[in-house]
């Protein structure tokens, strides 16, 4: 995805990947060796632990093979658009998630930006979620590759043909669609919220096609209050704590 939008840039990026990447890749290593320390066993394991005890509604049912795998995705892919609703309209799951936001540009780099708190209530979430359902777990371990891979592809500020772009994103998240979920524009970022399945957002009425100013004309991030210092990795890992309030819809047309 990095040498894709490399070749084909979808919009400038006047800050540059040397000041933003040290920060959002230096999140990626944290976030991951916390989750490892505190919850060695991961998605996986837990699922394998699961499916060895008998719990959850696989156990209960005594589903097993494909249409077990298919709903396993479903639910789980759900549970993360749930998520993600939740962390935008819940006002203390906000503080912390707006640290993902408050990035300046959306590239592969932006998809793994999550605060290390964000990071452990996803792991909680979803581990619950996994265990209600008690598997299988190779559905658990295809979800959670597909997942990381689609959040890098709609991260990536990469170009798609706009005729490919409108196939892809009648079934999954493109580039484009969840750009609009990063505008500064509130009614954009209050929408969009799908990682991988784009069907969510359509039944649920969040789904927004196109930014109001355009792709190239569009302002990404939270404003002049976090976005100019996102790219320091201690100003990024005090967010939640500061007090910053959410735009308003009348500011953001009054400053375009």
């Amino acid at each position: 995805m990095a040498a894709l939008e490399f070749a084909l840039p979808k919009r400038g990026q006047p800050l540059g990947r040397v000041k933003r990447w040290p920060t959002n890749w230096a999140l990626v290593v944290i976030d991951a060796a916390l989750v490892r320390l505190i919850f060695p066993i991961g998605g996986v394991g837990l699922a394998l632990l699961a499916q060895d005890r008998g719990w959850g509604l696989f156990g209960w049912l005594d589903w097993s093979g494909a249409v077990a795998w298919i709903f396993a995705f479903v639910v789980l892919d759900f549970a993360v658009w749930l998520q993600h609703l939740a962390s935008h309209k819940i006002p203390v799951f906000w503080r912390i998630h707006r640290m993902h936001h408050a990035d300046s540009e959306v590239d592969v780099s932006t998809a793994l930006r999550f605060h290390p708190i964000e990071i452990l209530l996803s792991f909680i979430w979803k581990g619950a979620i996994i265990i209600a359902l008690g598997g299988p777990a190779e559905a658990v371990l295809v979800f959670e590759i597909v997942l990381n891979g689609a959040a890098l592809f709609n991260h990536a500020n990469a170009s798609l043909p706009l005729w490919l772009d409108k196939v892809l994103r009648l079934a999954i998240v493109t580039p484009d669609m969840h750009r609009v979920h990063h505008s500064i524009r509130r009614s954009e970022t209050d929408s969009n919220y799908g990682f991988n399945l784009s069907v969510w957002d359509r039944l649920f009425g969040t789904y927004v096609a196109q930014p109001k100013l355009g792709h190239d004309g569009m302002e990404l991030g939270l404003g002049p209050e976090l976005t100019p210092k996102a790219h320091q990795l201690p100003f990024s890992l005090v967010i939640p704590f500061l007090s910053a309030e959410r735009r308003t819809e009348r500011s953001e047309i009054n400053k375009s």
